[in-house]
């Protein structure tokens, strides 16, 4: 099932939890031998990949309550663990996993960190 969202701005998308948002890259429609592709042969691979747009914050922590020292100071910000996948990785993941949304005409997909099998990440790609 396909989400259409109109909209302007995409940084305006927040993650929630171990969400991430992934741009999937393009597919392609020749074999390395020359073969033209027909469609829907790349739909009924399990795997595919594509590059990480935003991410969540992470796994929340329960809050610790410090019953026995009443001298400090009761915090109510949640912590997170925070997730491995960065802005710009490249992320190999489960397709079955994905929800596809459309926005402004083109297509994402919403994967959990647990559907991701794994990153590459190019630290040179943004010097």
């Amino acid at each position: 099932m396909d989400l259409r969202i109109d909209g302007k701005d995409l940084s305006k998308f927040i993650m929630v939890g171990d969400r991430v948002l992934i741009k999937p890259r393009t597919e392609e429609t020749m074999t390395s031998s020359g073969l033209f592709l027909p469609p829907g042969v790349k739909e009924r691979e399990k795997i595919y990949s594509g590059y990480v747009l935003k991410v969540g914050p992470g796994y929340p922590i329960p809050a610790v309550a410090d019953e026995d020292e009443p001298w400090k100071e009761k915090s109510e910000t949640v912590k997170y663990v925070p997730l491995q996948a960065r802005e710009g990785d490249l992320a190999v993941y489960l397709q079955n996993s994905a929800f596809e949304i459309e926005f402004n005409g083109e297509k994402y997909v919403i994967v959990p960190q647990s559907a991701i099998l794994f990153l590459i990440r190019d630290e040179d790609l943004f010097k």
